[in-house]
């Protein structure tokens, strides 16, 4: 069964952004989709077993912030 994550992050605003944090989250295992919304700065990550820190931890380390 797949679980969805949905995070806020303000900072994205360009394709560019998109590409590196959509690189980012595919790389954490059990990662089966990634989507991200410019409009509504929202990034939804569709998969099984997905770990919420280490899903926090691949949007850090594309260089953007979660909101609180």
């Amino acid at each position: 069964m797949n679980d969805t994550k949905t995070y806020s992050v303000p900072g994205i605003h360009c394709d560019h952004c998109k590409a590196a944090v959509t690189r980012e989250l595919e790389a954490v295992g059990g990662v089966k989709s990634v989507d991200v919304d410019l409009d509504s700065k929202l990034i939804s990550v569709t998969g099984s077993g997905l770990d919420d820190s280490a899903l926090r931890a691949a949007i850090d380390e594309a260089g953007y912030e979660v909101a609180a």
